[in-house]
């Protein structure tokens, strides 16, 4: 019973956790964000002190339930293992190891080293969390939505619009190779060996393990009982029971229970800390564990996702791919920015940067694909905002609400539209009043902020035509200009990033 309970939460974790990276309608993420926000580095840098002392207790009352059951990663390995021994139909295949304590605490050094110093990358190569949400967005997530444009094909034979097509297109192709490598790594050790990973790299199980060995409640080798058949340990995924010793390592346990249904002399029991194993044999009746309370704390009702599906369905019907003269459009190029774009929510680049664990929940999340993985060396991997394919509009602040880490923190509609992230700059060259001799105006009629004014371009001939002039002081670094600059394949206007956010 206590082995079905934790699989049952350990599916629907996992399940929705998936779903939150792969949902493009914002659905998902109105009922099911918290979950993100209860992972337990997310929640650290965030300084979410009630959830981690929540995963503390938990961890001390009944071990490591976290990597069991909350932790996307380490339910991912589980089932990679659980293919591997259907596959080679070996149900006992694993066996004791020593704990390689060396190896788990230097990375968990390097770890605190890396979030200490502020770098990112490091961070967010190790953290588990961030890991799995990359796989699920660069490797899940297009197959999600290949299927969904397949629905919205046949939808659209029969004249129903239950599913609208939506772009498939690669944000950063050294993200995408991170998580097919982070995928082929994890995979292996978990295909060969179950819980490798998590019990010799994973820096949040080496915190966790600290911790489980003081679990009050855990399972126990009655060594009167057992009769050396080595099953609870050919059993156990974590490598962590020596059945010679009759000894388990709760550091590295995961509280799986696998080990309590497999053992048939009734030798493996879950029993509080303080209880003796004697009494226990001889009442025969094992403890029962208390699977933790679901509190749903969403924020948003099921209308709000609905409507976030209407716009986002509008938004895309009216998108161009062809102009005037059916000619195909030139795709845009992103311009080199001097400093990088971070969304409205951070206080500053560098305190986004020591924030972020690059999980990408937002650039999954993000309705109008402006937000994508950097591809630079000091952010690698943490989003950044670039304005090819949509731009960052003042009514959206879907990024802030769903960031678990806190690098983007909560902000109103009225606080973004009033917030500096950057600044337009305008180039003359790529103008297309300069370069064709033609009325344009697109970007002034666009601002949402009314930043842009048009002047003649000869001082002398008010009729001359028009080009742009950008009031800096006004401009809020939106990107709707340089997205809606007909110029091709550099906009003529584009938006430079501002280090530290200003408030108009």
């Amino acid at each position: 019973m206590l082995r079905k309970i934790r699989l049952t939460l350990a599916i629907l974790f996992f399940t929705l956790i998936t779903l939150l990276f792969l949902d493009f309608t914002g659905t998902m993420h109105a009922w099911f964000g918290w979950m993100a926000k209860i992972q337990f580095l997310p929640a650290a840098l965030a300084l979410n002190m009630g959830v981690i002392v929540l995963l503390i207790a938990l961890t001390l009352v009944f071990g490591r339930v976290y990597c069991s059951v909350i932790c996307p990663l380490g339910v991912f390995q589980d089932i990679i293992s659980w293919i591997s021994g259907r596959r080679k139909k070996k149900k006992y295949r694993f066996f004791w190891s020593p704990a390689k304590s060396w190896l788990r605490y230097s990375i968990l050094a390097l770890f605190v080293l890396a979030l200490i110093a502020g770098i990112g990358s490091l961070v967010a190569l190790l953290a588990p969390y961030s890991s799995y949400g990359r796989i699920a967005g660069n490797l899940f997530a297009p197959v999600y939505r290949w299927g969904n444009n397949l629905l919205a094909y046949f939808a659209e034979r029969v004249d129903s619009y239950a599913f609208y097509e939506t772009d498939v297109w690669m944000k950063s192709l050294p993200t995408f190779i991170i998580a097919a490598l982070t995928f082929i790594i994890i995979g292996m050790l978990a295909w060969r060996n179950g819980r490798t990973y998590c019990n010799t790299i994973c820096p949040v199980g080496t915190v966790l393990g600290f911790f489980s060995r003081f679990s009050l409640l855990r399972p126990v080798l009655d060594a009167e009982k057992c009769k050396h058949c080595s099953l609870c340990s050919r059993r156990c995924k974590a490598a962590c029971i020596d059945y010679k010793n009759h000894r388990i390592d709760y550091s590295r346990c995961v509280a799986c229970m696998d080990c309590i249904e497999t053992c048939k002399h009734d030798a493996l029991h879950l029993l509080w800390r303080w209880k003796r194993t004697d009494r226990q044999a001889a009442s025969g009746k094992p403890m029962q564990a208390v699977s933790p309370e679901q509190i749903d704390t969403a924020r948003r009702s099921f209308l709000s996702g609905t409507l976030a599906l209407a716009v986002t369905s509008a938004l895309n019907a009216q998108e161009k791919k062809v102009d005037g003269g059916l000619a195909a459009i030139e795709d845009k190029q992103a311009p080199k920015r001097a400093t990088p774009i971070v969304p409205p929510g951070a206080w500053s680049a560098r305190d986004f940067a020591r924030h972020c664990t690059a999980c990408q929940l937002c650039v999954s999340a993000c309705p109008n694909n402006v937000l994508r993985p950097s591809s630079g060396l000091t952010s690698l991997m943490q989003p950044e905002m670039s304005y090819e394919r949509g731009y960052c509009r003042p009514e959206c602040t879907r990024c802030s609400e769903f960031c678990p880490a806190g690098a983007i923190r909560p902000i109103t509609v009225s606080e973004k539209s009033s917030t500096r992230i950057g600044h337009a700059v305008w180039i003359k060259q790529n103008c297309i009043p300069l370069t064709d001799g033609v009325d344009c105006g697109n970007c002034a009629r666009h601002c949402p902020s009314g930043a842009i004014l048009m002047i003649p371009s000869d001082d002398s001939n008010p009729d001359s035509v028009k080009i742009p002039v950008i009031n800096a002081e006004r401009c809020i670094g939106c990107g709707a200009c340089e997205n809606l600059c007909p110029s091709r394949p550099f906009s003529a206007i584009y938006v430079e990033g501002h280090t530290m956010h200003s408030v108009m």
